[in-house]
């Protein structure tokens, strides 16, 4: 087994920038690892915290380098913020919901949606004054509902014909 080497306090900054970058070339996993080094030697750290969340989240639907979804919910708990745990939680489901649509049914992707949006409107009521980002996330989810006929929710959910 190998024996980790422990960063610097000090070096905090430019990591959290180099995680940024690393989730932008679509190397997520190269991202959550240093986001794991700088809670190490920072466990408080929430720009950490939401930079590993979204690193982690970045690798769902992808087989090589898929995680398990409890470490989400996780590591969500450990935002301090109740609007960000909330909002966070809404971009989890969507993004469960995107790699859902490759994988499973429609209709698995499709309550993903619906979750990510009761959670974005959640956030929504907690927004500081200013930030629109729940609002602005929920619609990307109800155009896709909207442009994208075949998300449905399960069978058994759906009324009957006559009742439409």
């Amino acid at each position: 087994m190998y024996e980790l080497k422990p960063m610097s306090k000090e070096a905090i900054p430019k990591a959290l920038e180099k995680a940024d970058r690393y989730r932008l070339l679509g190397e997520p996993a190269e991202a959550e690892s240093i986001c794991i080094d700088i809670l190490v030697a920072d466990p408080g750290n929430q720009r950490a915290l939401r930079t590993r969340i979204l690193a982690l989240s970045d690798q769902f639907g992808h087989p090589k380098f898929s995680v398990g979804h409890d470490r989400c919910e996780e590591l969500l708990s450990g935002l301090r913020d109740d609007y960000e745990r909330t909002y966070y939680t809404g971009v989890v489901c969507e993004r469960r919901a995107k790699a859902a649509s490759n994988v499973h049914s429609s209709s698995v992707a499709y309550e993903w949606l619906v979750d990510a949006m009761d959670w974005y409107e959640k956030a929504a009521e907690l927004r500081p004054a200013g930030n629109d980002d729940a609002l602005l996330r929920w619609n990307t989810c109800a155009r896709i509902l909207m442009n994208n006929p075949q998300l449905q929710p399960r069978d058994e959910e759906r009324a009957p014909q006559y009742l439409e």
